[in-house]
């Protein structure tokens, strides 16, 4: 196990800048996960630490040793890609030892490191097995086996669940956890689902145009995040935005006038507000209902009903406010497209926004959280 240290990591093609300094710590034995929309630069932030590509400026260091200049096969590091990449014409065992024979390992150790692999990985009975009579899941399982016997100090993996199905996911999601329980290992994992990130992650490192825009526990980036973006991102579906105009801001509090003329003091700190300041106000759809005492009600109409079985979401046209706002409810809500409904929200789980996307600090302590 090691941990990962960035430092001002920056990375260019010519004159197109992919990640900006870049500074983050990955403790010994932590499961972090970069998540992030397509092209923001998380894959290329892994690829660096693995050694596949330079790095433009920066220290990169595995432990206490600075690795910017040294090969992949020098930094102890075990990459599980995207692809299964597997060599068809050997079998489980193989496969996995393959990179065991090109360094030359001992066979009675190759031996070993296979067969604890597979047992780890409950890939034993499947030894001898081609891949093509493998299902996706195996063939990943055994992707990440032929990681494990390398013992590497880190362990990277790039998008492992994206050609899965959806069950198969949840299924892999389950195991790779677990697996870092067992192991104790330094993991690094980049996904573009942040369902994954929130499961799977001790810390979610969540990255905007090449630049980190929040790192922390999946409930504080559920619960705090730093921008709109990272509540935008973070939960499934996602944020309501609707805009508003400042009346009174203070350190202690925030009152707002939204459209329609309703007025709501949200419990954020305001002190760099301005009365008459554009704002805009973020809630999540759980925490709008239409049967709840609330500091606010908002009248709309049901647009589209989405039914899930255990969820229901309901998408509406409040009044006066642009765009749709979405409510989730429970699976047994017999709501119905076109049907008048009064909406209900709480102060205290409310967000604030400035036009420069930055989040005024919540004040409001969810119970429980544990950050």
């Amino acid at each position: 196990m090691a941990s990962v240290t960035l430092r001002n990591i920056c990375k260019s093609y010519d004159d197109t800048q992919v990640t900006r300094n870049v500074n983050l710590d990955i403790e010994n034995g932590e499961f972090v996960v970069f998540v992030g929309p397509s092209g923001c630069g998380k894959s290329t932030l892994l690829r660096m630490i693995a050694g596949l590509e330079d790095i433009t400026s920066g220290e990169l260091y595995i432990g206490n040793n600075r690795v910017n200049d040294l090969p992949p096969k020098e930094r102890e590091v075990g990459m599980v890609f995207q692809s299964y990449a597997l060599y068809p014409h050997m079998d489980v065992a193989e496969n996995m030892a393959f990179g065991l024979k090109l360094a030359r390992t001992n066979k009675a150790e190759i031996q070993r490191r296979v067969q604890d692999a597979a047992n780890l990985l409950q890939l034993d009975q499947l030894l001898a097995r081609k891949p093509k009579d493998l299902s996706g899941g195996q063939r990943q399982r055994v992707a990440i086996g032929r990681t494990i016997v390398r013992e590497p100090a880190v362990f990277l993996f790039d998008e492992p669940l994206s050609n899965l199905d959806a069950s198969l996911r949840v299924q892999m999601r389950i195991e790779i956890s677990r697996l870092h329980k067992r192991l104790g290992a330094t993991m690094v994992y980049v996904t573009h689902d942040q369902v994954e990130a929130m499961t799977m992650a001790d810390k979610i490192v969540a990255l905007d145009n090449g630049a980190i825009a929040q790192v922390g526990k999946p409930m504080e980036l559920y619960h705090y995040p730093a921008t709109r973006f990272v509540a935008g991102f973070i939960g499934s579906p996602k944020m309501n935005f609707i805009d508003c105009n400042v009346i009174a801001a203070s350190n202690q509090s925030v009152t707002i006038i939204m459209p329609g003329d309703h007025r709501l003091e949200v419990p954020v700190n305001g002190a760099e507000l301005t009365e008459g300041e554009t704002v805009t106000l973020g809630i999540r759809p759980e925490h709008l209902s239409e049967h709840q005492q609330a500091d606010l009600y908002l009248d709309g109409e049901v647009h589209v009903v989405e039914r899930l079985g255990y969820q229901t979401l309901v998408h509406l046209d409040i009044h006066n406010v642009e765009g749709v706002v979405t409510m989730r409810t429970d699976g047994g809500n017999p709501v119905q497209e076109g049907t008048k409904v009064t909406l209900g929200l709480n102060a205290n789980k409310c967000h604030l926004f400035r036009q420069d996307g930055s989040a005024c600090p919540r004040l409001y302590r969810e119970p429980c959280i544990d950050f």
